[in-house]
């Protein structure tokens, strides 16, 4: 690879860039830190977060914890009470929160109202519904954190718990440990933090699924690696190639972009990509065809551009 050209590239256009690790056919390829970081330290992955709670359902699906995504959300929940006129809440199902096509009573995000509750599941609940369509795409972050409590219920412990068992150690990755943020200023705080560290649980314990993941760019491209060899690690099935492929299938669509179960599918020359985006152009990237996996890690910058256009021009021609 052109090493030159890709530093330069993302000292002037990316540099908020703290890791970035390339996989051919399995195979570490490249490896590059920056702004004083290594191979171990963890960055914030923020909505990455949410194709690796993908990737918990599918393995709760698997051992049989959930019989199958077109259970209604409710389901999971029993002692949730409605309120009066809210029975078509009672349609929504595990499927419409992975594919984010649920309706919600908000014009924009309450996150502040949401992380400030004391049950992040039941505000997520609280939200569900209103005018919109069931079935129309709706991107919810405070939303994801539902699947979360489906997992709590379904399996009757922790997803951080469950993860650990079932993804991390099987992938040698040091499971990160609870952290708690008790007000606005530590939120932010660990949202800027540089070097931050856990997995952000709300009050009840329960961790969040569409954000507040740390991992290192080894460990990303480790997910990625898995997905391409369609959930085998090491000769062990961890999760089934049916959920694999269903799961980075276009359900949805958002004007242009496809959404699968909480992975976002990218049509690049039919090369079967799919890729977990989140906040500040943290990346796990899979292209089929080409057997690559691309890990980057970032820190926080505000309305940063997504890292595809970035893969494509100036790794993709130096090794597909």
């Amino acid at each position: 690879m052109n090493d030159a050209a890709l530093i330069r590239e993302i000292e002037m256009k990316y540099p908020n860039t703290a890791g970035l690790v390339v996989l051919k056919n399995g195979r570490l390829i490249y490896e590059r830190y920056f702004d004083g970081h290594n191979e171990t330290d963890t960055i914030h992955i923020f909505s990455v977060t949410k194709s690796i709670s993908s990737l918990l359902v599918g393995m709760a699906l698997d051992q049989g914890f959930i019989q199958n995504v077109d259970q209604k959300v409710l389901d999971f929940f029993p002692d949730y009470v409605l309120k009066r006129g809210e029975n078509s809440i009672q349609e929504i199902t595990l499927k419409h929160l992975l594919t984010m096509t649920a309706p919600y009573k908000y014009k924009s995000e309450p996150f502040t109202k949401v992380f400030r509750s004391d049950d992040w599941t039941k505000a997520g609940l609280d939200l569900l519904g209103g005018k919109g369509t069931i079935g129309s795409f709706r991107y919810s972050t405070v939303g994801s954190q539902i699947i979360s409590g489906i997992l709590q219920n379904a399996i009757g412990k922790s997803m951080l718990e469950f993860a650990g068992e079932n993804l991390f150690k099987p992938l040698e990755i040091k499971p990160p440990q609870p952290t708690t943020l008790v007000d606005k200023e530590t939120h932010i705080a660990f949202i800027k933090n540089k070097n931050a560290q856990g997995w952000v649980v709300d009050p009840q314990g329960l961790p969040v699924a569409g954000w507040g993941l740390t991992l290192c760019p080894r460990d990303m491209a480790k997910i990625g690696q898995l997905c391409l060899n369609q959930g085998v690690w090491n000769g062990k099935q961890l999760v089934s190639a049916s959920w694999i492929q269903e799961s980075t299938t276009e359900h949805s669509r958002w004007n242009e972009y496809s959404y699968g179960y909480l992975w976002w599918i990218l049509r690049q020359n039919d090369s079967g990509t799919f890729a977990a985006l989140g906040d500040s152009g943290n990346t796990i990237y899979v292209n089929r065809k080409e057997q690559i996996v691309v890990a980057i890690a970032c820190h926080f910058k505000p309305r940063a551009k997504t890292r595809i256009d970035f893969i494509s021009q100036y790794i993709l021609p130096e090794i597909g």
